[in-house]
C-alpha cells in the first residue's frame, strides 16, 4: 500500500463524482491498494467509508471452511464501508480485484460533510437500503434457487436476457467469480457452463462470457 496523498493534487480520480461526493472524497486521504488487498476485514469495528476513485472491489465472506460468496462488486466512483454507522461490526470483507485508489473518510469528517450537506444524508441512507435489498436477494436466491438457477442470475443479472439479435458479453468474469457469487464449487459451474455452450446458449472465453439468447429456466 503506498503513503497516502492528497486528492486536491490529483484532480482526474475525482472525475465523475456527483458533487457531495466529490467533496466529501477532498475531506478524505487518498490510499492506494495493490490487487488482492483486503481493505476491510468482516467483524472488525469500522470507522472509516471508502469513496472508490480507481479500480473494482468485492465484498465477499469467508465461512469456517473457507468457501466464499461474493455479495457485490464496487466499481470506481462508488463508496462502500459505510455499515459500521450503526456502531455494529463491519458485515462483510472488501478485497481489491484489481489494483485500486480510494478516499478514505474518517467518522469525524464524514459528520461534518453531513452537517454541511444534509442532502448526502439521503443518499446515505438509499445506499444502505439497495445493499440490504441486494442482500435480501442474495439469501432468497440461495434459499430459493438451485445451483443452475443462481448461475443464471449471476449471469443476467448484469444486462439482462440476450436475444438471437442481442447478444450480449460478460468481460472480467471467470468461472471462481461465478462460483463465488452463487455459493457453488468452480468446477461445478465449469460443468454447467460448458452444458450451456453445447447447447448453443453462450459462448466460452478467456474472462469473458458471451450470453447468445435466453438461457433456460431449468437445466
Amino acid at each position: 500500500m503506498n503513503m497516502p496523498s492528497p486528492l486536491a493534487a490529483n484532480e482526474k480520480l475525482l472525475t465523475g463524482l456527483n458533487p457531495s461526493l466529490r467533496a466529501l472524497a477532498l475531506r478524505g486521504t487518498s490510499r492506494s491498494y495493490r490487487k488482492n488487498t483486503v481493505i476491510v476485514n468482516e467483524g472488525e469495528v469500522g470507522e472509516s467509508l471508502f469513496i472508490l476513485l480507481e479500480g473494482r472491489v468485492k465484498v465477499f465472506s469467508n465461512d469456517q471452511d473457507g468457501r466464499e460468496i461474493t455479495y457485490n462488486v464496487v466499481e470506481a466512483g462508488d463508496y462502500f464501508g459505510e455499515m459500521w454507522l450503526d456502531g455494529g461490526p463491519r458485515s462483510a470483507s472488501v478485497m481489491t480485484i484489481e489494483p485500486c485508489i480510494c478516499s478514505v473518510v474518517g467518522r469525524a469528517a464524514l459528520r461534518e460533510h453531513l452537517a454541511d450537506e444534509p442532502e448526502f444524508a439521503l443518499d446515505l441512507v438509499a445506499q444502505v437500503i439497495r445493499r440490504a435489498r441486494a442482500a435480501t436477494e442474495t439469501a432468497r436466491n440461495m434459499a430459493l434457487l438451485d445451483v443452475y438457477g443462481r448461475v443464471v442470475v449471476a449471469l443476467e443479472s448484469h444486462q439482462g436476457p440476450a436475444r438471437a439479435d442481442a447478444p450480449i458479453t460478460l468481460t472480467q468474469i471467470t468461472h471462481q467469480n461465478i462460483a463465488s457469487r452463487v455459493g457453488a464449487s468452480r468446477e461445478m459451474v465449469s460443468r454447467l457452463l460448458k452444458d450451456l455452450e453445447k447447447g448453443g446458449y453462450i459462448e466460452l472465453g478467456v474472462k469473458r462470457i458471451t450470453l447468445l439468447k435466453k438461457l433456460p429456466a431449468r437445466w
